[in-house]
């Protein structure tokens, strides 16, 4: 029997696609509905369902988030998951979704549009089997960062580039020259900013920083790190496969996220 898992944050909507979901497909069994990103995730990950029905806009953590931070945590051997988008969003968003064959729903849902969703799921399900898992992943993971680089979606659109970062540090706020800045690592509420020799803290959001930074210069490598390309000294994969980097100046290391591990090949 073929499992789903449904990440909606209105009881109403998520009832609804669930009624429908049992009209257009009787055998396939509805393992959980959660309302939030992170509850995604983790159940996502507790389940290993086969099929994905993630609403964009959800507290927290977003659908697109979410995926992503599945897609880098998804065990190994097992074919990730196939993934529909529920969304409210406008017609550029939905060229986004369709270049990429993203499979996705617009609110509200129309049973006939689902109808033909469910069928090419049930076609996709078929052509899959354990041998192709890493492919499957990589395929999804591929989706995931052409999906990550669209206006609207996940990559903010662009600012005034930074000059000075004002960050605090104890009861003082400093005036941080961004080229001192090694890299920044979301951490709680805070963004933390790493210097060669300081550490401060700014309460900026992550993605609204990435709108302010010459991506050339920094480059995201994990859902919460962006680093300066030139701090990396190098970069090898650990005993269980994933991406590390080594810096500079910094003598911590960083991971490297599934996502972004195309960055780092050999030129």
């Amino acid at each position: 029997m073929t499992t789903a898992l449904i990440a909606e944050d209105e009881p109403l909507l998520a009832a609804a696609l669930q009624h429908e979901l049992q009209l257009a497909w009787p055998e396939l069994q509805i393992a959980a509905s959660v309302g939030d990103g992170l509850s995604a995730v983790s159940e996502a990950l507790r389940l290993t369902p086969e099929v994905l029905f993630f609403d964009i806009r959800m507290p927290g953590q977003s659908g697109l988030e979410a995926a992503v931070e599945l897609a880098d945590a998804w065990p190994d051997g097992t074919p990730f998951p196939a993934l529909v988008f529920v969304t409210a969003y406008d017609q550029y968003a939905v060229q986004a979704f369709e270049a990429q064959a993203v499979d996705y729903l617009l609110k509200p849902v129309q049973p006939e549009r689902l109808r033909k969703s469910v069928a090419k799921l049930q076609q996709t399900l078929q052509q899959r089997g354990a041998p192709a898992a890493p492919q499957v992943l990589e395929q999804a993971l591929e989706q995931l960062r052409q999906l990550v680089q669209a206006p609207g979606l996940g990559r903010p659109t662009a600012a005034a580039p930074l000059t000075v970062i004002q960050a605090s540090s104890g009861n003082q706020i400093h005036m941080v020259p961004i080229q001192e800045v090694l890299y920044f690592e979301a951490a709680d509420k805070y963004l933390r900013v790493l210097t060669a020799r300081q550490e401060y803290l700014i309460r900026t959001p992550l993605k609204e920083l990435l709108a302010q930074l010459d991506p050339a210069v920094f480059w995201q490598v994990h859902r919460g790190t962006v680093v300066r390309a030139s701090a990396i000294e190098s970069a090898w994969r650990d005993e269980a496969g994933r991406l590390q980097l080594q810096l500079r100046e910094r003598p911590e290391r960083l991971a490297v996220s599934r996502l972004y591990a195309p960055l780092f090949k050999s030129m």
